[in-house]
Formats: C-alpha cells, sequence, structure tokens
C-alpha cells in the first residue's frame, strides 16, 4: 500500500490534536508527518504513536514533499497557506469555512457525495452541524426533500477550546467574557456573526452548504443555531417537508440503510440520542423520528452527533480515506 507524507495544520488546536488521534487510529498509511500551529505553539511537543511531534513554524520552506494536508487553523490561514500546498503538490482538506462555497471546491461527506471530487487539490470540509443533517437527510433524498428546517443545541466545543474553557469558567464561578451570556445559566441564539438580514453566518452556513452537498440548489433550508451549556456533541431537531408520502417506519427503514447512521429510537423506552452516548464516536445517532402534522409529507427527527470528532476530523480523514480506497487520490 502507497504511504503518504501528511502535514496537520492548526495540530495544537481542539480539532487538529483530532486529526492526529483519528490517524493514529485508523492506522492511515503515513510514510512521514509535520504538524504546523501558531508562532506561541512552535517547538511545543505533542504525542503521536509512541513518539512526540515537533510543532514547526508555518513557512514555504516546510511544504514541499508534503502529499495531504490537513487545515484546522481558521479561514485566513487557510486563504494563504492552502493555495501554497496545492500548488506544491498536496490535497488539503480544510476545516474552515473559507473554501466551502467557492466555485469549483468539493464539499464533501464522504458517505454522500465523494463523486463530487474530480481530482481538486483543495477540499472543503462542511460545517460540523450540516455534516450530522445531510447525512439522514441523503438516506431520505428519494422521497423528494422539499423544505428543510434546522434548529440547533450547539455545544460549547464548537467554538473550540476557548468555548470550553469558558463553560468551565463559568460552572466554577468565574467570570467568563468569551460569550455574551453565562453560558453555563442559560442557550444563546448567536453563533457566528449577524448578518444583515438578522440571521447569523452558522445559520447560512448550514443552509448554503446543505444545497450544496445534496445538489438541491433550489431547496427551500432555514436554520436557528442556538450555544447550549453542553460540553461537547451538537444537536439538531429537523423539520423535512417531502415531494412524496413518508411514514416515521419507512423514515426508520431508510435510515437505518445509510452508512454513518445509527438510529435510536424507541420513544416508549426512553431510548432517544443523547450528547453522552454520541460523545467520542463517529456516527450520527437519529431518534424522535415522527410525522409532522403541521406539514403535508412532513417528517420531524433529532439527532445528536460528536462534532469535534465527527463534525471535524473524522469527515475529513474520511474524505481521504475514502478517496485511497477508491483508487482516486492524487497525490
Amino acid at each position: 500500500m502507497k504511504k503518504y507524507n501528511v502535514a496537520v495544520v492548526g495540530a495544537t488546536g481542539l480539532v487538529g490534536r483530532t486529526f492526529l488521534e483519528i490517524l493514529e487510529e485508523c492506522a492511515f498509511p503515513i510514510n512521514g508527518i509535520k504538524i504546523f500551529a501558531s508562532e506561541r505553539s512552535v517547538g511545543k511537543k505533542v504525542p503521536f504513536f509512541s513518539r512526540e511531534l515537533d510543532v514547526l513554524p508555518l513557512c514555504e520552506r516546510e511544504i514541499n514533499g508534503i502529499d495531504v494536508a490537513f487545515f484546522s487553523a481558521g479561514g485566513e490561514v487557510s486563504g494563504r497557506y492552502a493555495p501554497l500546498f496545492a500548488a506544491a503538490g498536496a490535497t488539503v482538506v480544510d476545516n474552515s469555512a473559507r473554501w466551502r462555497m467557492e466555485e469549483g471546491v468539493p464539499l464533501i461527506v464522504p458517505e454522500v457525495n465523494i463523486e463530487d471530487y474530480r481530482g481538486q487539490k483543495i477540499v472543503a470540509n462542511p460545517n460540523c452541524s450540516t455534516i450530522q443533517c445531510v447525512l439522514p437527510l441523503n438516506a431520505l433524498k428519494s422521497y423528494g426533500i422539499k423544505r428543510v428546517n434546522y434548529c440547533t443545541y450547539q455545544a460549547v466545543s464548537g467554538s473550540g477550546q476557548k468555548g470550553i474553557n469558558a463553560l468551565n469558567h463559568a460552572l466554577n464561578g468565574m467570570n467568563q467574557t468569551f460569550y455574551p451570556y453565562d453560558i453555563s445559566k442559560t442557550c444563546i441564539p448567536e453563533i457566528g456573526d449577524f448578518l444583515p438580514d438578522g440571521s447569523t453566518s452558522e445559520e447560512r452556513k448550514m443552509e448554503d452548504e446543505t444545497k450544496k452537498i445534496l445538489h438541491l440548489p433550489s431547496l427551500k433550508v432555514s436554520a436557528t443555531c442556538v450555544r447550549v451549556p453542553v460540553k461537547n456533541c451538537h444537536a439538531v431537531s429537523v423539520a423535512v417537508e417531502f415531494e412524496k408520502e413518508i411514514t416515521a417506519d419507512i423514515a426508520r427503514r431508510e435510515l437505518s440503510k445509510q452508512r454513518g447512521v445509527v438510529v435510536s429510537d424507541d420513544p416508549s423506552a426512553r431510548i432517544y440520542p443523547v450528547s453522552d452516548y454520541a460523545d467520542g464516536k463517529d456516527e450520527v445517532f437519529i431518534g424522535r423520528i415522527r410525522k409532522d402534522r403541521s406539514a403535508e409529507n412532513g417528517l420531524l427527527f433529532y439527532c445528536v452527533a460528536d462534532n469535534v470528532r465527527r463534525g471535524a476530523a473524522y469527515n475529513a480523514v474520511g474524505i481521504i480515506t475514502e478517496l485511497i480506497r477508491l483508487g482516486r487520490l492524487r497525490a
């Protein structure tokens, strides 16, 4: 099996560290690995397998010879350095929002639309909440999706380590200024920047990315995104209206066929997905499946996933491993 020279950019962050964990867990075919982070982290050592890796400064002289680069260092860094890695021959998977809606850049969930990769050197990893929603929507796509409404309950880990620290500080009675309100005591309906129409950038991401991944440019999608006092794992309440009639039993059957999805749905036994159960896992868990009585051919369900693993690092590594499995990675 061919082995690859790998780079992880943003390796000391929450997602970057998870990249390394998943590369180790899946025994990714690595020939050599370089890890990069901001100047303040240069020289630190990060464990990987049975050794420690030195954090390198992100500069052009270190780029050559990389086959695959995983980015989780923010849109500004990605906008500057992803094209440099790509020009030097690397296939870049970027976790920021910088490239997601760029024309010609595939936005991929490997179980859904890996065919959108056609040799491009930059691949975008979708928003964490989008990833966990398009998997079940893909399973039901044949019933003709007319409209989707999302209400999210997003964990503080979606804000990175600073979000986790803010919750811990608030729970311990310490002052935190990272969130506009005390996240230990309330839910905050503000994720990302506010846009002129009153939506937030997080909501707009979910709307636009869903259309792109599912190849449904005219789909009607709306979202309300809320930060909640949970450390890890996002939950989303999804309301879908279909062209064709669909029942809860049909939905359970179709969802059970979707790779990457686990149906956990028995209300009589209080079996439904919760954050504690999804934490540390790579599947999307679906429950509370029922008819939406307010809409013709409407369906409601609740999905939960580990946003750092499934919604970020696992999906990004999964893109590359699937391309390798299919013999399509150009590196």
